[in-house]
């Protein structure tokens, strides 16, 4: 079994020691950097597509985000910045005004990671036009329910259902604003005969897009389950 070689890095002036073939989100997780995320999950691939974990490279003029980006020796990173402050405020002003994401009436309130971020970055107000569209609430299940108008794309739940669940029940549709989370052949959820009923796309939701049928969320959300299925299964 190759042993990777190890690499030295900074993060925020801290030199961090770290391996080939790490993200820069990772070295900086296990050097006790904060880095903010919303699509991405340990124990799940890293899907790049919130853009709240971007960071600064010493040198370059790009921004990158932290959770697919490889490290390399002597690279020195930026996590905290005004000009980073700048971009994820406006990152999450654009996630919240696709979707009516309206905090008092939705069922993920005081459990919503969006929400918790919106507050950590001072987001009291939009600074962009809203156009909403009226998008089904999928009640067919049993108990499960998929709201489409409360997804934010983060693909948590695709990655938990294929790499964790092992039945891809979950997929993306279209493209761009018309994207959308779909079960099996854009079915509705009671016509699914690969669903397993697991949950697992309910406990990784960071938002109220899907959720358990008079649970409440302190019961249902489980941010590690991916992480901890993994490790069950290398041990």
């Amino acid at each position: 079994m190759s042993v990777s070689s190890p690499v030295k890095i900074k993060i925020d002036g801290v030199e961090v020691t770290t391996y080939e073939g790490d993200t820069i989100l990772s070295a900086a997780k296990r050097a006790g950097i904060y880095i903010p995320t919303l699509c991405y999950l340990d124990g799940l691939s890293s899907y790049g597509g919130c853009r709240l974990c971007i960071v600064e490279v010493k040198g370059s003029p790009k921004l990158f985000p932290s959770c697919t980006t490889p490290v390399s020796n002597g690279i020195e990173i930026i996590t905290n910045s005004e000009k980073l402050r700048k971009f994820r405020k406006l990152t999450l002003e654009l996630i919240l005004s696709e979707k009516p994401h309206i905090c008092s009436i939705c069922v993920a309130n005081g459990h919503c990671e969006l929400q918790d971020l919106a507050k950590e970055f001072g987001v009291d107000h939009l600074r962009i036009e809203r156009e909403w569209t009226a998008h089904k609430i999928d009640l067919t299940h049993d108990f499960l329910v998929i709201d489409h108008n409360r997804c934010i794309l983060c693909a948590r739940c695709i990655r938990a259902c294929d790499e964790i669940e092992g039945v891809h029940v979950l997929d993306m549709k279209m493209r761009g604003k018309d994207s959308q989370v779909i079960i099996d052949m854009d079915e509705d959820w009671a016509s699914s005969r690969s669903c397993t009923s697991c949950r697992k796309c309910a406990m990784v939701c960071p938002v109220g897009a899907i959720y358990v049928r008079d649970k409440p969320f302190s019961e249902i959300k489980d941010k590690e389950i991916a992480k901890f299925i993994l490790s069950r299964r290398g041990s």
